[in-house]
């Protein structure tokens, strides 16, 4: 049956995989599982008579689960994932609170930044930047420039009075 302009009509009775809620696998649930599977291999067959012999529904359920994990190629190849870090806690009293902290690049970079400015700084204070002496240059120009027009002002300073002298008389 087409759907009408009530698209919600033709889902009603259909539930997509998109809306459903996901199961993740716990952390601690998968480091158990791998703990037991290394153990089985490093002990061999050795747990699997032991476990036979006592008779416990505990271990026939795990085995049961090794045996459904290895089958197809997951029984002839075994695969662990180098890019799963595993978090190891640690304890108090393993802690080293002296140990230096390692930077991140980014702060690492502000340090520079901050050093290499205030190594400027110094310079341009003594005057060896190329930026302090062109400001050095330009200051010394615009004094000369001050001293001439002071120079100037005071020579028409003294013209005035000696005409206002002058004309007194």
């Amino acid at each position: 049956m087409p759907c009408s302009h009530l698209s919600f009509v033709c889902f009603l009775g259909k539930k997509g995989h998109k809306g459903r809620g996901k199961q993740f696998s716990n952390p601690e649930e998968i480091d158990r599982q791998m703990k037991a599977q290394r153990e089985l291999e490093a002990n061999g067959g050795v747990e699997k008579e032991e476990e036979k012999s006592s008779g416990s529904d505990d271990s026939s359920s795990e085995e049961e689960d090794v045996n459904k994990k290895k089958s197809g190629v997951e029984g002839l190849i075994e695969i662990e994932n180098p890019n799963r870090i595993s978090q190891k806690s640690k304890k108090v009293t393993e802690l080293d609170v002296n140990a230096p902290k390692e930077l991140s690049r980014r702060e690492r970079e502000e340090i520079e930044k901050q050093k290499a400015k205030e190594r400027y700084m110094k310079l341009h204070l003594e005057g060896k930047t190329d930026q302090a002496r062109a400001d050095l240059a330009r200051l010394a120009i615009i004094k000369k420039q001050r001293e001439d027009a002071q120079k100037k002002r005071d020579g028409l300073k003294k013209e005035k009075e000696a005409e206002d002298s002058k004309s007194k008389r």
